[in-house]
């Protein structure tokens, strides 16, 4: 990540390697929806996808040997709603425990119980704070708190943390301006393990920009410790990804350079 990105955000190293990546016989590529594919918006249910993005990702889908992927943290169903997808563009909900074919793990009645408690209990921390959004789906429920002041939004996170997200049985997952708290295992990496599994692939590529995306970078093995998969931590922060772009625009060129080289 040193090299002096170009005008389209990707740099000479990026470059380099995704012309590699592009050579092999079977690959997958994946990214997250929000901030990625579809630039961060105040109030989650108006996200819309770059174009751009969705073409590649649609052109990546139809390549021969080439698996493409929106993993989100987004309950599957919105996620197709929002992003448009159709197959053979695949999508994995819930980040990383939802597939096409339901979750990777069994959601029983005592869960489902579990996460009607934890919806109830982050409504009454949010209708305490102005401008914080519970958001529920089918194995999890997050609280939302970007639109909401400084102090009421990390009072509420601060409530979440030391109630709910402390119950047995629940996985708390951190990430910008959010906390989720799901009944069931997630994991991103999880989820790319299992796409690399099911097409068989010499590589992976993940394109992400939150905290929860770090769990993907984590699975990969990139340029830095002598493998093939590229994972591109999208804008600032500290990250696990050997690459970095700047933005959404910065994505949608990244896979439009991986299609027409694929």
């Amino acid at each position: 990540m040193t090299d002096s990105p170009d005008t389209d955000g990707i740099d000479g190293a990026l470059r380099a390697a995704l012309t590699d990546f592009a050579a092999l016989p079977v690959v997958v590529a994946a990214s997250d929806f929000d901030g990625c594919v579809a630039p961060l918006v105040d109030d989650p249910a108006q996200s819309a996808p770059d174009p751009r993005s969705m073409a590649a990702l649609t052109a990546l889908a139809q390549a021969p040997d080439t698996t493409a992927a929106l993993i989100s943290g987004r309950a599957r169903g919105v996620l197709s709603e929002l992003s448009g997808a159709r197959p053979p563009l695949v999508l994995v909900g819930s980040h990383g425990a939802e597939f096409e074919s339901g979750f990777d793990d069994a959601l029983t009645p005592e869960k489902t119980a579990l996460l009607n408690q934890l919806v109830a209990e982050l409504q009454a921390i949010s209708a305490r704070r102005p401008g914080t959004l519970v958001e529920t789906k089918p194995a999890s429920t997050t609280l939302h708190v970007r639109n909401a002041s400084e102090a009421d939004g990390e009072a509420a996170l601060a409530e979440a943390l030391a109630g709910p997200a402390a119950r047995e049985g629940v996985q708390v997952t951190h990430g910008k301006a959010v906390i989720e708290l799901a009944v069931i295992e997630t994991s991103k990496g999880r989820a790319l393990d299992v796409l690399r599994r099911s097409a068989q692939a010499q590589a992976v590529l993940y394109l992400g920009d939150d905290v929860t995306d770090e769990k993907a970078f984590a699975h990969l093995r990139g340029p830095a410790a002598g493998g093939r998969d590229i994972g591109i931590k999208v804008g600032p922060g500290e990250t696990a990804a050997d690459f970095r772009v700047p933005d959404t625009n910065a994505v949608a060129a990244v896979l439009e350079l991986l299609a027409g080289l694929r």
